[in-house]
């Protein structure tokens, strides 16, 4: 059967290209499949430059003191080209990581989307970047000579959606924006409404999260929030908090008519999606309320016009808490156990790289988009000790352990993200229509891949990684 955009609700946006930082060295798309489908684990001793030694003690109600050093965390937090981005080497010095790593992921998702960056230039193309850090700026301030108009723009994470427009050239919105752990999941559903109305034409949605100080872990360490193992175990028993993680996360958005007109390779469709906040429902201004998160889920499903049972898998913010898990499932309950013919599956990224904050949204999905894609569930871990506050036995939720065929008869997916501060998103998610290709099919064999880069070394490095 032949599928048109009219198939995929009434506004919907493609995911056309994926650049990524994750831990475990998903570097890219396929290398975090990978990650995702054997069912790692990327949680690792903090490296030095984080500074935890400095601030450890065992027990966690010692005031500014931190109990935990490992977490989940980038293998090459400094290397960047300056030269191919037209920085200099003291702008680039003193440029966060964060905005650094930002512009590479950027650049390699729209040449992952098959969209050469300057085939966009001076295009309405919006950026929209969920960003809550500014720890590099704090340490150049440490020093307030070295502080120059360079550390300002590059320190602040007003800049950071601005870099990205600036050196591709954009003239579409561009926007940081922060709700803390959901930022990027609102950024994304943001650069939606703006393709949806017309004010861009494609997009680039964002999430960015590198730890680099000790001291912001004080507060969620004496607070009872980090897990003593380090380890996220998403509506496990045994949750006692979620880790830290480092992340930068980017996909590329264009109206699904425009993808298909164009011949883009999918990932999969954005149907639609809903943002709100908790408002006082939970009787706390930081504890997760059930009411605003079903009212959420609603939201998303009526903008998708979609049924509940149509969605098999949902990507949950899935953090280990014991106040978290059994309100997230509890609302997922409410809204998705509904006339189901299979189980509604759900997982967390969380439990594999850690909790990225501010990009822990765009992390998820990215993880979804590739399991639409594949048409497979990838297992979610630290799962062997069902939470007993949740009535597994009486709902029609289970937790994916192992990889796991897509249901046929319920296609869809949701993302969850909630930020601290009660602001909470939720997409939904379809697969990509099957392709046509005009004039029969691919055909098979080697092919011409032609390698370019401004200087040698880079070429180099270039080949290495299409090789590996």
């Amino acid at each position: 059967m032949t599928t048109t955009p009219s198939d995929f609700g009434p506004h919907p946006v493609a995911i056309i290209g994926i650049g990524c930082r994750l831990p475990g060295g998903a570097n890219d798309p396929e290398g975090l499949w990978r990650l995702l489908r054997e069912g790692r684990d990327a949680i690792v001793d903090a490296p030095p430059r984080v500074g935890l030694d400095r601030l450890y003690h065992p027990d966690h109600n010692t005031a500014g003191r931190v109990h935990v050093r490992r977490g989940g965390y980038l293998d090459d937090v400094a290397g960047f080209d300056a030269g191919f981005f037209g920085i200099s080497p003291r702008e680039a010095a003193r440029m966060d990581p964060q905005h650094r790593l930002l512009l590479m992921a950027a650049w390699e998702a729209l040449e992952d989307g098959g969209v050469p960056p300057s085939s966009v230039a001076g295009r309405a193309v919006g950026v929209f970047v969920g960003a809550s850090y500014e720890e590099y700026y704090a340490h150049l301030l440490e020093t307030p000579e070295a502080v120059d108009v360079h550390a300002t723009s590059g320190g602040v994470s007003s800049v950071a959606a601005g870099r990205v427009s600036f050196n591709l050239d954009l003239r579409g919105p561009s926007m940081s924006l922060d709700t803390a752990c959901s930022s990027s999941l609102v950024a994304t559903h943001l650069a939606c409404r703006s393709l949806d109305v017309g004010e861009s034409e494609m997009a680039i949605a964002a999430g960015i999260c590198m730890l680099l100080r000790p001291e912001p872990f004080v507060g969620y360490s004496t607070g009872g929030m980090l897990a003593y193992d380090a380890r996220c175990k998403s509506f496990d028993a045994r949750g006692d908090g979620f880790v830290r993680s480092e992340g930068i996360g980017v996909v590329v958005l264009q109206p699904l008519d425009r993808a298909l007109a164009e011949g883009r390779r999918i990932y999969a469709v954005i149907r639609g999606g809903a943002t709100n906040n908790d408002g006082a429902s939970s009787g706390y201004l930081m504890t997760p309320g059930r009411g605003g998160q079903s009212a959420l889920l609603h939201a998303a499903l009526r903008d998708a016009a979609v049924a509940p049972a149509e969605v098999g898998y949902v990507e949950c913010h899935g953090t280990g808490t014991r106040a978290g898990d059994p309100v997230e499932v509890g609302a997922l309950t409410e809204v998705y156990d509904v006339d189901r013919v299979t189980p509604l599956r759900i997982g967390s990224i969380k439990s594999n790289i850690g909790h990225a904050e501010p990009a822990a949204g765009i992390a998820g999905l990215i993880k979804t988009a590739l399991a639409v894609h594949h048409r497979e569930i990838p297992p979610s871990l630290n799962f062997e000790q069902p939470n007993p506050q949740i009535p597994w036995e009486s709902i029609g939720v289970e937790v994916a352990t192992a990889p796991t065929p897509w249901p046929a008869e319920a296609p869809l997916a949701g993302v969850n993200a909630f930020g601290i501060g009660g602001s909470n998103a939720h997409l939904v998610l379809q697969p990509a229509p099957t392709p046509t290709v005009e004039g029969g099919a691919r055909v098979p064999g080697a092919h011409l891949l032609l390698l370019s880069a401004p200087v040698a070394e880079a070429r180099r490095r270039q080949a290495e990684r299409w090789g590996s």
